[in-house]
């Protein structure tokens, strides 16, 4: 099993920037796709970004596009989401999930999950 724990969430002003992090413990991190996920209370968890295993291949939600950044540091056993011109609609419990195959924007599709971080974007 692979064991997933975030980091970095907290309060933002709308403009700002913010940084996840995701540490990887129990498994060969390299060989499992990244997703980053987010869930406002009430309603579905969302897709936010994925990378590929090498970190070649990344996908994104329409909506982060061009503002967040995915990226993984394979020898640190880390994946990253880097938050630029973050806006209020980006408040959510922000997760990360691990799948050993090619990614997928689905949540059933993914193997493991982290506990969430709490990223709040004040107008």
């Amino acid at each position: 099993h692979v064991q997933l724990v975030e980091s970095g969430g907290g309060l933002v002003q709308a403009g700002g920037s913010l940084r996840l992090s995701c540490a990887a413990s129990g498994g060969t991190f390299g060989n499992y796709y990244m997703g980053w996920f987010r869930q406002t209370p009430g309603k579905e968890r969302d897709f936010v970004a994925h990378i590929s295993w090498s970190g070649s291949g990344t996908e994104y939600a329409d909506s982060v596009r061009g503002r967040f950044t995915i990226s993984r540091d394979n020898a640190k056993n880390t994946v990253y989401l880097q938050m630029n011109n973050v806006r209020p609609e980006d408040t959510a419990v922000y997760y990360c999930a691990a799948r050993p195959v090619y990614g997928s924007r689905r949540t059933s599709q993914y193997d493991f999950w982290g506990q969430g971080t709490q990223v709040t974007v004040s107008s």
